[in-house]
């Protein structure tokens, strides 16, 4: 009978980790829906901004001679690492830090090596990874998902890049998870600041714009909105693939936990049946010794 107890107690503990499972799925499901159109409206938007910039940099001499896109050599390299605040989301939190380390480890081991890595993270669960791997994390912005607020973002965009106008940092990346679909996300490292723009892209991109006014003006205010841009699409892109990674975790735990219960209800019911099968045969023969 104490077997029995144990798999009543078993049986009834899974069933109400399965609602809390099979609730956070519906919820994330929801959140994943809300986080796909914002990303999905605001790539087009992106990807046409980008166009213009090369249209305009095509023919443009002074455009290698904004400050966002001078290049030089890495020196001071600050890491921006986004993940999430909350785990239960399978390896999302865990994969985008060894992408970080492997980043660093094949780009930037000279100057790890001399101190001059750091990293800002977005996310309190990748940046626990980092800290147990001995990185420095110089700063923490987790409360960015806090409201998600798009002037909050574009404020911390704009910190980062005065960190390399300044020249405190000649050299920023940006690492995360890229949203392809609710059950892939790519893990994305790229070059943030300087822009880079090799004169193939700016070729093809060419179109014979008019420009009112120059071209000098509009390219002065249209590489830090970019940058901007850029910035919040990436945020996004890791929101939906968090939403995503999340809802695929606490699918597959429901269906783990269906089927450890179903296996535990079939294991309940053979111990009970054999149980029962036995105070029988002790009731039939103890009836059959009264008999003699």
């Amino acid at each position: 009978m104490a077997g029995l107890k144990e798999l009543r107690t078993r049986i009834t503990s899974i069933k109400t980790t399965r609602q809390v499972t099979s609730a956070m799925k519906m919820v994330s499901a929801a959140r994943l829906k809300k986080a796909q159109d914002a990303i999905l409206q605001i790539r087009p938007y992106a990807d046409k901004l980008h166009d213009i910039l090369l249209s305009i940099s095509s023919n443009l001499e002074s455009y290698e001679n904004s400050i966002y896109t001078k290049p030089s050599e890495a020196d001071r390299v600050l890491i921006v690492l986004i993940s999430s605040n909350r785990g239960l989301c399978g390896a999302f939190n865990v994969n985008i830090a060894k992408k970080a380390l492997e980043w660093v480890q094949t780009n930037y081991l000279l100057q790890f090596q001399l101190e001059e890595v750091d990293f800002m993270c977005i996310g309190k669960q990748a940046e626990r990874q980092l800290k147990l791997k001995g990185m420095k994390v110089v700063e923490s912005h987790h409360e960015i998902y806090d409201s998600f607020d798009q002037k909050h973002i574009y404020q911390l965009a704009e910190k980062i890049m005065n960190f390399f106008a300044s020249g405190k940092y000649n050299r920023i990346d940006l690492i995360y998870n890229h949203f392809l679909n609710a059950a892939m996300q790519i893990h994305t490292a790229e070059q943030f600041l300087p822009v880079e723009i090799n004169n193939q892209q700016r070729d093809a991109q060419y179109i014979d714009y008019i420009f009112e006014p120059s071209k000098e003006y509009i390219i002065e205010d249209l590489i830090p909105m970019s940058l901007k841009i850029q910035f919040l699409k990436v945020l996004l892109e890791s929101n939906a693939a968090e939403q995503g990674a999340r809802m695929t975790a606490m699918h597959q735990a429901t269906d783990n936990a269906t089927e450890l219960l179903r296996d535990l209800t079939l294991t309940y019911n053979k111990i009970r049946q054999t149980s029962i099968t036995n105070e029988i045969l002790e009731i039939v023969s103890g009836a059959e010794a009264l008999k003699e």
